[in-house]
């Protein structure tokens, strides 16, 4: 079916336990139930390249976060067989602390940004804490170095990295957020990042607490279930289900193959 690509999940930090009231916005009273919090990247492969979907935290930022990072994404490509040099191109969905360090680690790279992102984060905004907590301004700053380096290639809407691969702005967590739109075999699968952190926000249509524009996000989500065309087909941020219902890819690192079909289906859970 024209481009297709493989999608590999690659996890690497967890964090937990976390209460219903840390991850909705309108949690149901009644509901006790911990979940753990997973962190990812995504490796896009296909037609001679690799391309890289966001580049996670350090060891550093985890520190200063209090989050355990149990291996750097650049080791992390590393071990499953990808080097950081090697990666040409870098799709940065938003500019969350967990989302945008080690921009210095891919020397080769083009990073693709939302203008709208690099206002955001650069702009007024930042003045308030709460919506400055999720960002790092060792990463901004060091995005702002690349757009001097004519490293940056910025997006506004709708953009595309490669035939088959495509950006879409959705704003509501962040104002610049885009999702990642990639024909499979098995279709378009749509790498939501932090449009849903949980396949619950969106079935639920309960926001993650940490929002810059609810009325985005709640358009955001169908966005997502109109670029996927199939609730299989979309990808949350940071579910752990994930990573229980997508094909192990490797034996050396958490990598979960979303280009494969999922052990377990979403479609009549709405």
């Amino acid at each position: 079916m024209g481009n297709a690509y493989e999608i590999y999940a690659l996890r690497y930090a967890t964090m937990s336990p976390r209460t219903p009231h840390l991850n909705f916005l309108a949690p149901d009273p009644h509901d006790t139930t911990a979940q753990d919090l997973d962190y990812f990247v995504w490796l896009i492969r296909g037609y001679g390249r690799d391309i890289l979907v966001d580049t996670g935290f350090n060891a550093e930022e985890a520190q200063l976060r209090g989050r355990k990072l149990t291996l750097n994404p650049v080791e992390a490509l590393a071990a499953f067989g990808v080097k950081a040099e090697d990666i040409w191109d870098v799709v940065v969905t938003h500019l969350h602390y967990d989302h945008a360090g080690n921009l210095d680690r891919f020397p080769n790279a083009k990073f693709h940004l939302q203008e709208r992102e690099m206002s955001y984060a650069t702009g007024r905004c930042m003045c308030n804490g709460m919506l400055r907590h999720p960002f790092s301004v060792e990463h901004v700053t060091l995005m702002v170095r690349h757009v001097y380096g004519e490293r940056v290639t910025f997006h506004s809407g709708d953009g595309e990295v490669a035939p088959g691969v495509t950006l879409h702005r959705v704003g509501g967590h962040s104002d610049g957020l885009q999702v990642v739109r990639v024909e499979t075999a098995r279709g378009p699968v749509v790498l939501a990042s932090d449009a849903a952190h949980y396949y619950a926000n969106l079935q639920r249509r309960s926001p993650f607490p940490i929002v810059y524009n609810i009325g985005d996000m709640a358009q955001g989500w169908e966005t997502v279930e109109r670029l996927a065309g199939d609730p299989d087909r979309f990808i949350p941020g940071h579910d752990p289900i994930v990573a229980e219902i997508y094909p192990r890819a490797s034996d050396k690192v958490d990598a979960f193959a979303l280009h494969k079909m999922p052990s377990r289906s979403f479609a009549k859970e709405r």
